[in-house]
């Protein structure tokens, strides 16, 4: 599994769409008044800034796993997608999806298994994660006691907000925000329980979605690298910062510069751009037992 002798793609270009969103990594495409495009770039994002270099297969890693997720959840919820068989468009066909049109729901819909990344930071300082109180004692990569929702409010630009329950309920209604809540936890369980029998653990994930016709529908990208935090079982060993596959490899190098963490961006090394790549593609290989 290398990342050697792929063409990578920072941002796509095709003329005969119109392009409605550019976001950190994905490009999105109206193809219709009921379908989108969604191209899934090498663009890699850190602090809230886009990095000047892409991480080769990257994008095809999120959009293979997405479409592994979205199947294996089929009978758990409804969801977006419609089809990767994309020939009309060739050069993004590997890292595309077709997939319908949704009314999207402006909450981040977060499950947490583990405690970990701004929920240990949390924790340290209140004994709480997003509000929500945990017993004392707990440690840096601890499996909670039961899994945990905690949403945020999607943010146009800069960090998405985390927010109550409460203050989810008074976005969307009270029905909505427990149906969510209940939809959130259930697919984190059916997804964390077939992780661990590939030898990962699924610390947490978030979700997106959207109504399709009425129906709530999971949409955005599912369970991928970008979206979830992913540890080896093997190595697990709570009490401090885990082996990851995630971006987090990213994250520590970047932590050891002098950078203020506002654009523009540094350059990554040769080595931590391949290291990266490497990442993504065990994490597919790990879960589907394929290789790309």
């Amino acid at each position: 599994m290398t990342s050697e002798d792929h063409q990578t793609l920072y941002k796509s270009a095709i003329p005969s769409l119109e392009l409605i969103a550019f976001g950190k990594v994905r490009d999105v495409y109206r193809v219709d008044s009921r379908h989108l495009l969604i191209v899934a770039t090498d663009r890699i994002s850190a602090f809230d800034c886009i990095l000047p270099d892409p991480i080769p297969r990257k994008g095809e890693v999120l959009t293979r796993l997405s479409v592994f997720w979205f199947d294996f959840l089929h009978d758990v919820t409804p969801t977006h997608f419609v089809s990767t068989d994309l020939r009309e468009y060739p050069t993004v066909a590997r890292r595309s999806m077709l997939v319908r049109t949704a009314e999207m729901i402006p909450i981040e819909c977060v499950a947490r298994g583990y405690l970990a990344g701004s929920g240990w930071k949390e924790y340290c300082a209140s004994g709480t994660v997003c509000g929500i109180p945990l017993p004392a004692g707990l440690r840096d990569g601890e499996k909670l006691p039961t899994p945990i929702f905690t949403p945020a409010h999607k943010a146009h630009a800069g960090h998405d907000e985390n927010i109550s329950f409460a203050q989810m309920a008074q976005v969307t209604g009270a029905d909505l925000a427990e149906r969510l809540r209940n939809l959130t936890l259930l697919i984190y369980e059916k997804a964390a329980a077939y992780a661990r029998t590939c030898g990962i653990i699924l610390a947490d994930t978030k979700f997106e979605f959207g109504f399709i016709d009425g129906e709530l529908a999971l949409c955005d990208e599912v369970l991928t690298p970008d979206s979830s935090r992913f540890w080896p079982a093997d190595t697990w060993r709570p009490g401090g910062p885990q082996v990851s596959y995630d971006k987090q490899f990213v994250r520590d190098y970047l932590e050891t510069l002098a950078w203020d963490k506002q654009p523009p961006a540094p350059h990554l090394p040769a080595n931590i751009i391949e290291k990266t790549s490497v990442k993504y593609l065990e994490a597919f290989f790990a879960l589907t037992g394929k290789q790309l």
